[in-house]
């Protein structure tokens, strides 16, 4: 009879430290979304930069205004976006079953992602050598829209699955985290301000 209680006991520890084990995993991180954020940023100010050296070089100051006003417009578009796609994944999460839940992840990802591409594509040749200005300028962009979005795609994934674990107002909690006010784009005004 003893055998068969410890047998017990060692499976039931078992369970739940792999369990545990689960539960702590970093796998449910949304870091991704701060990372995100950072390198849209980033590309603000970098762009500007580019735009004055351009300006002062042709003595142009048309340039650096017109320049910053088409780049807060296609800002503007990604702000949009980033919102709508932080949103649309919480729900993707807590309104669906997991097999639906990554269907409508898919679906949103695949959107921002082009939204990425369109504004990587501008800023792009806003600033390459030889670009529509037709001034040679060697700004440097570490900005790649479908290596920020995988990240984002593999942080939500990985986010539906804790979720999965848990009930109520803690999972409505834990995904709530993405739309917090840190994780929103800076205002354009501010960026351009640095």
């Amino acid at each position: 009879m003893k055998r068969y209680n410890l047998l017990i006991v060692l499976l039931l520890l078992i369970f739940n430290l792999t369990t545990a084990q689960k539960k702590g995993s970093p796998a449910a991180d949304f870091s991704a979304v701060g990372e995100a954020k950072s390198k849209i940023e980033g590309t603000v100010p970098l762009v500007i930069k580019h735009l004055k050296e351009v300006s002062e070089k042709e003595n142009d100051p048309a340039i650096l205004s017109n320049g910053t006003a088409a780049l807060a417009k296609e800002y503007g578009k990604v702000e949009l976006e980033w919102r709508l796609y932080r949103g649309n994944m919480n729900n993707c999460i807590l309104n669906n079953s997991s097999k639906k839940a990554k269907k409508c992840m898919q679906y949103h990802n695949d959107m921002f992602r082009g939204t990425l591409i369109n504004y990587n594509n501008y800023i792009t040749n806003l600033t390459r050598k030889n670009g529509y200005l037709g001034v040679d300028g060697d700004t440097k962009l570490n900005f790649n829209p479908a290596e920020v979005t995988t990240k984002l795609s593999e942080s939500f994934f990985n986010g539906n699955d804790a979720a999965n674990r848990m009930k109520g107002d803690q999972k409505k909690e834990f995904i709530g985290q993405t739309m917090k006010d840190d994780n929103a784009l800076t205002p354009f005004n501010q960026l351009a301000a640095q």
